[in-house]
């Protein structure tokens, strides 16, 4: 949607009636419904046309605009909108399953949904809430962005979109950005110890809101790219759990995304236009060993499709004793356990 509806649209029903509406659907140049407009409003009827005479406030979400003061507006199309659906689905059911799968969510919990600013944090917390509203269960979700005092970073972004949510939010501010520069030479990556000081920043925080579980929003990518890296860099066969007990055992990190695929929270970005915040802020290049991982997989994928598929079920099907780890599996000790040559009976067939 163009910067410059989503920077006047809703101010002539905000200047009109005070309303802070969340969401309106518009036909032709006619507002015709409004989410948060009692009925019978005078936000009925208002033309398009004029309200974008008005300076914005809040809000996005229009449908079958035409033009609005000579812009176009283009509308989704009947297959653009099927696609969107089918998209919104499958999501929502990889997330589903996998906080069934592995307990990720129980009666009474205090979710802490860590945002950073990202495609996949931004999914996580859309599709958290909508599972929230059918869920048969009862839980809270909390939306948590750490402030790293990056240079430009535009603080003002997530509060602004998470007050239109009307979700319960906390900044946290902690200036890693100044200790990461301190310890890292420059032109190196700094995004393991960003992601250190992060994590320990945000373990400790929620526990002072009384989070029960952390919401982190690793897809399935990540996952395998973490497999290989491991194995390729660092001589370990682990990847990322979906759900997994901290060190200290004072948290317990879930990844309801651990099912989905990166491409469809590209697209889903998209069709859901998140205020996405680059992380790139810092200047610091790009995880180099992870980006080739990632073209790595990517070329298996089109030489081979479905090898992705292949190795992420392999993650979960795991054969112990056909591996080679003495601590996990009692090689030392194995037996023979056939029956003794005494126990054998001669039997005439003659």
């Amino acid at each position: 949607m163009s910067g410059l509806i989503e920077q006047l649209l809703y101010s002539a029903i905000v200047s009109e009636t005070g309303l802070a509406v969340k969401s309106c659907v518009v036909t032709g140049h006619v507002l015709n419904r409004c989410r948060g407009a009692p009925e019978g409003s005078k936000i009925l009827g208002i033309s398009a046309l004029e309200s974008v005479q008005y300076a914005l406030l809040t809000g996005r979400k229009i449908r079958n605009f035409r033009t609005i003061n000579g812009v176009e507006v283009t509308e989704l199309s009947k297959k653009q909108k099927t696609e969107g659906n089918k998209l919104q689905k499958r999501l929502r059911r990889h997330v589903g399953k996998a906080i069934e799968d592995y307990n990720m969510i129980e009666a009474g919990d205090r979710i802490m949904v860590c945002l950073s600013g990202g495609k996949d944090s931004y999914a996580m917390l859309d599709i958290l809430m909508n599972l929230q509203k059918s869920a048969p269960i009862e839980f809270e979700l909390v939306a948590v962005n750490m402030d790293q005092k990056q240079p430009g970073f535009p603080e003002e972004v997530l509060p602004e979109y998470l007050e239109r949510l009307g979700v319960e939010y906390h900044i946290l501010e902690k200036d890693t950005y100044s200790i990461v520069k301190s310890v890292i030479p420059e032109g190196k990556t700094t995004c393991g110890l960003c992601s250190r000081l992060r994590r320990g920043s945000l373990y400790g925080f929620a526990g002072e809101i009384g989070a029960t579980k952390i919401a982190l929003g690793h897809h399935r990518d990540d996952i395998m790219e973490t497999l290989f890296l491991n194995m390729f860099f660092g001589g370990k066969l682990k990847a990322m759990p979906p759900k997994l007990l901290s060190d200290d055992k004072q948290n317990i990190v879930i990844r309801p995304l651990a099912y989905c695929k990166e491409s469809d929270l590209v697209a889903y970005a998209s069709l859901k236009e998140f205020p996405i915040i680059p992380c790139n802020l810092c200047g610091s290049q790009e995880n180099l060993q992870r980006q080739a991982v990632k073209q790595m997989l990517a070329d298996w994928e089109k030489q081979y499709p479905g090898r992705l598929d292949s190795i992420f079920t392999a993650i979960g099907n795991v054969s112990l004793s056909q591996l080679a780890d003495g601590e996990l599996f009692d090689f030392k000790n194995l037996t023979i356990q056939r029956p003794s040559l005494s126990a054998i009976k001669a039997i005439n067939i003659g």
